[in-house]
């Protein structure tokens, strides 16, 4: 397996290890239907909650967040909606993001933003 794709599920692993230390329900990690993936999906409070997760090794090439554009944002609402209608879920969602860096000491620097995006009008 390619080093990215290690420290990838490694970021993965570490976000759902924080979200369950915070009371969330795991219901699906690494989803897929057909080319339609999440990282994560979790539940709270009666909220569905879709967790796309970043990890670097550093900000070298720029903050993990920044690599959620436009683009990845209508991929990641395409896919919730897939989700939400393949399991017959009536929930609010919410659509947060993970950003994990690695420090100097390669412990996990982690950052949990709520309400990253919303999903946009097409």
């Amino acid at each position: 397996m390619a080093a990215h794709n290690q420290l990838g599920l490694e970021g993965e692993q570490i976000a759902a290890n924080y979200l369950l230390s915070k009371g969330y329900a795991i219901r699906h990690r690494n989803w897929r239907s057909g080319h339609k993936e999440l990282d994560i999906v979790a539940e709270k409070d009666n909220t569905l909650v879709i967790v796309e997760v970043k990890t670097r090794k550093d900000t070298a090439f720029g903050m993990p967040e920044e690599a959620v554009g436009n683009g990845k944002i209508r991929r990641i609402v395409s896919s919730a909606d897939a989700y939400v209608r393949k399991y017959a879920i009536d929930l609010p969602i919410r659509f947060d993001l993970i950003t994990i860096i690695a420090d100097k000491e390669g412990q996990p620097d982690l950052r949990h933003i709520q309400d990253a995006f919303y999903p946009p009008l097409f």
